[in-house]
């Protein structure tokens, strides 16, 4: 069915990213791509600035290594490590990389969700391609 597909990823308790593998999978034609995605929100400057380079560093060295041990349950995937807001950058990068389908684990939504708004209802308002979202 798809030959470009985008699975971003959240590293809790709270997303099933297994189960966003396999429906991965089963969406996908024989030779369909698969990007891996995760984006690390980013810190207010006035927190940034407090907090020594090493530790940033290493914290995103962490991201990188658990990115690529989970995108490992889809091996012929690449994985992008990204910074910025998880629903634009999403929806950017699908846009600018010719992406066909999204697919991405949601929460249970919360009365939060319908004043704060969440990753995947960004994605799902927005996006200019087909999104799957996985409960």
């Amino acid at each position: 069915m798809y030959k470009n597909i985008l699975v971003p990823i959240i590293f809790d308790e709270l997303h099933d990213t297994q189960a966003s593998y396999l429906v991965a999978r089963s969406l996908a034609d024989d030779d369909a791509k698969f990007t891996v995605l995760h984006v690390i929100e980013e810190m207010p400057t006035f927190v940034s600035s407090q907090l020594p380079s090493e530790l940033l560093a290493s914290s995103r060295q962490e991201a990188e290594k658990a990115l690529k041990q989970s995108a490992a349950a889809l091996p012929e995937a690449t994985t992008c490590l990204a910074s910025g807001h998880a629903g634009r950058f999403i929806i950017d990068y699908a846009d600018e990389n010719g992406i066909d389908c999204i697919v991405l684990a949601s929460h249970r939504p919360g009365m939060e969700d319908f004043f704060l708004g969440s990753t995947a209802g960004r994605v799902v308002r927005h996006a200019k391609c087909a999104v799957h979202v996985i409960r």
